[in-house]
């Protein structure tokens, strides 16, 4: 073997650890594979639709979120939904984004559960909190709905109906989601 062969070797070696790589949707869930059924994981999906491409679908009873792509395809999230009596439907837009959001009870929340009355004034962001590493935040006529697509502490609850009727994701959904979705997007939400 040559000096040049050695070398140039060498190199490719060292520089190949420099490159990016596109993570495979099943790595994003490592942690979590044993708290989530299969089904429930991002995948691309045909999926046929009216709606334009870039509109976030909930289908409520089926437990998914789907980002519709052109030519009949939809990325599919699994999802958990509110519970009896907390469930919504309807259209909304993305009102706004944030990362690693403070979480506020709302007021009937906090009478149903007065433990949470110490987060009145707000649960700063991080591992602990119940939205997450992110939140889209579900805007109607202009206003805040109080409903958001968020990530949560809970994978476990992802295919469930547990929610105050806000839709939960893994937070390595709601970061690929976030990443994806500027703000004025369209949300439908169907029972």
């Amino acid at each position: 073997m040559s000096r040049r062969t050695f070398v140039v070797g060498g190199l490719s070696v060292a520089l190949a650890g420099c490159t990016s790589q596109t993570m495979e949707s099943w790595t994003a869930y490592a942690p979590v594979s044993g708290e989530v059924a299969p089904q429930y994981r991002r995948q691309r999906v045909r999926y046929e639709t009216r709606e334009k491409p870039g509109t976030i679908i909930v289908d409520t009873s089926e437990r998914f979120l789907y980002v519709v792509e052109e030519g009949g395809m939809a990325t599919r999230y699994g999802v958990g939904v509110g519970r009896a009596g907390f469930s919504w439907s309807g259209r909304a837009t993305v009102g706004r984004k944030a990362q690693w959001p403070t979480w506020t009870p709302p007021p009937n929340m906090i009478k149903r559960q007065p433990e949470l009355k110490k987060y009145a004034a707000g649960m700063p962001g991080g591992p602990d909190n119940p939205l997450g590493a992110r939140a889209l935040y579900l805007y109607r006529g202009g206003r805040d709905t109080l409903y958001r697509l968020h990530g949560t502490n809970q994978p476990s609850s992802i295919g469930q109906a547990m929610s105050s009727g806000c839709i939960r994701m893994l937070n390595a959904d709601v970061e690929h989601l976030y990443d994806r979705t500027p703000v004025g997007t369209p949300v439908v939400v169907k029972v």
